[in-house]
This record gives C-alpha cells, structure tokens and sequence, in this order.
C-alpha cells in the first residue's frame, strides 16, 4: 500500500510539474495585478505627454523614455536615424540574446497629426492622441522588454525589439506611410527567421484576425499558440484585411511576416482614441501569445 501510495503521489507531482511548465505564461513574482499596473503606466506616460506627432516635444520625450527604458532593463540598445525627403525620423532598437535565430518584434511609437476619421469635421485637424494606434504597441513592447530575459534563456535566440518612427502620417504633402519601418528593413543585413509587427492591439473589445499580406505559416503558428492559452475569442482563424502596416517593408523582402493588428477599433484616426478605450487585459493576451510562441519556437 506504501508503494502504491508514493507512486500515485510521484506520478501526481510529475503531472503538476509538466503542466506548470507546459503553460509556462506567468513569470515568478511577478502578478497579473503588477503587469497590468506596468501596461498602464507605460501608457499613460505616453498619453498623458500629448500626441507623439514628429517633431513634436513629446515625440522627443517618447524617444529617451523608450530608450532609457530599455537601458534600465539591460536591453543592448541602437538607433537607425533615417530621412525621407525633408523629413527626419528615428527608429530605436532593443537587442537581446546570441541565439541562431533572429526574431524581430516591432510597433510604431509616432502618432497623426490629424483626426482625419473624426465624424465631426471642426475635429477632422485635431491630432490624434493614440492610446491604441501608437502607445499600446509600445506598451507590448516593453513589457515584452522586462519579460523576455526572465524567461528566454540568451543562448536560445536573439532578439530585436524596434520601435518605428514615421509610421502614421501617410495622406500629407511630403509625407508617407510606414516610413521608419521602410527605411530599417532596406538597412538590414542579417536575416530575421520572423518578423511580428503589433499595432492596435489594446482595444477593450479586441478581435484580431489575421492579414492578407501575412505570412500564413507564421499565422498558423501564432493563432495556435493563442488557441492553446485560450484567446480564441481574440485570434479569429480568419482573413478580413490586407494592410499597409510596418509588417510590409519586411514582406516586400521575402522575410517570414505577421501583422497583429484589431482594424475594427472604432476610434481610430479620431480624438477618441484615449485611455478609457484600452484594455491592459487585451495587450496582456498579445504579450502572452508572443512570449509563449517565442519559447515554442
């Protein structure tokens, strides 16, 4: 009876072993009420500076936070200073990890100069303060930055984090879309193994299905890990865009792509894009699927 006891209790603990490390998504000391605190701080930095527009004192700002924030957790960090035109913009990298494979995990830290999609037209020159189109992909990004030395080993895989600039004033005299990203992958010479760019991705009701332009392996292979947390409410199986989006330089270039993007967000482009219509929890699913298809791979 003793041995069959021990071994029952043995073959439980290997049981709870295997399933703590095979859902592996919480980091040690660290709550969900801590992380969602850390989301909205990184958030609210952002916001409650103002509009990121280029040029502007808090687009400057924006820059050294990021910066100094990715210094302060160990992050090897470089600059790609670009221009087009007449306009100047920078891109920041974060580089982590000597592994063989490259993944780059990228968003755009700019903001628009106006609220173009505003219903009003007296609002239509507003700029847009981007809560979610801007600051919630930085957000990701940087929890991504404090999580990811806990928890990928260095020696496993290299890791870049690049915070594009130039991304969201298309439609204007001398101006473009997705410049920053256009101008760092024609610079690149290494070849990453994935690329994921995330933007949008803290709406409160948050649907993410995949895009046109994406790679569909690399789809595949992202949605099933979301599957295997239980976000299927939040990754749709499903295509419904084709994007202009950062993702599209590192397309263009052959490279394994996926844009993580929620198009439905009612507020883009408009005035309403603030605060109150962010949800940490939703940038907290997205930072989850990434973490754990990082460590998959």
């Amino acid at each position: 009876m003793y041995w069959i006891k021990l071994r029952i209790g043995i073959l439980i603990g290997l049981i709870v072993l295997a399933f703590a490390q095979g859902c592996g998504n919480v980091q040690k000391g660290v709550s969900e009420e801590e992380r969602f605190a850390l989301i909205n701080q990184d958030l609210s930095f952002q916001v409650h500076c103002g509009p990121r527009t280029p040029g502007s004192e808090c687009h400057q700002k924006v820059q050294k936070w990021i910066i100094s924030t990715l210094q302060e957790q160990k992050w090897q960090v470089e600059t790609h200073s670009f221009v087009y035109g007449e306009q100047q913009g920078v891109n920041i990298i974060g580089k982590y990890g000597n592994g063989g494979q490259l993944i780059l995990i990228g968003a755009h830290y700019d903001s628009r100069f106006t609220s173009d999609q505003e219903s009003q037209p007296d609002l239509r020159s507003q700029p847009v303060l981007g809560a979610n189109d801007g600051a919630s992909g930085v957000a990701l990004l940087l929890m991504l930055a404090r999580e990811i030395p806990q928890q990928l080993p260095p020696t496993e895989k290299t890791i870049w984090l690049v915070f594009f600039d130039l991304e969201d004033n298309g439609n204007y005299p001398g101006w473009d879309w997705i410049l920053g990203s256009t101008a760092f992958a024609n610079s690149m010479l290494e070849t990453p193994s994935a690329v994921v760019v995330v933007d949008m991705i803290g709406d409160r009701d948050l649907n993410i299905f995949m895009e046109h332009n994406s790679n569909v392996e690399l789809n595949q292979q992202i949605w099933q890990t979301a599957h295997q947390l239980g976000y299927d409410k939040n990754f749709i199986p499903q295509y419904k865009y084709r994007m202009i989006d950062d993702h599209l330089p590192f397309v263009q270039r052959g490279y394994p792509t996926s844009l993580l993007i929620d198009f439905d967000y009612p507020y883009w482009h408009t005035t309403q894009d603030t605060l109150d219509k962010v949800s940490p929890h939703s940038i907290f699913v997205v930072y989850d699927t990434l973490i754990n298809w990082m460590r998959q791979r």
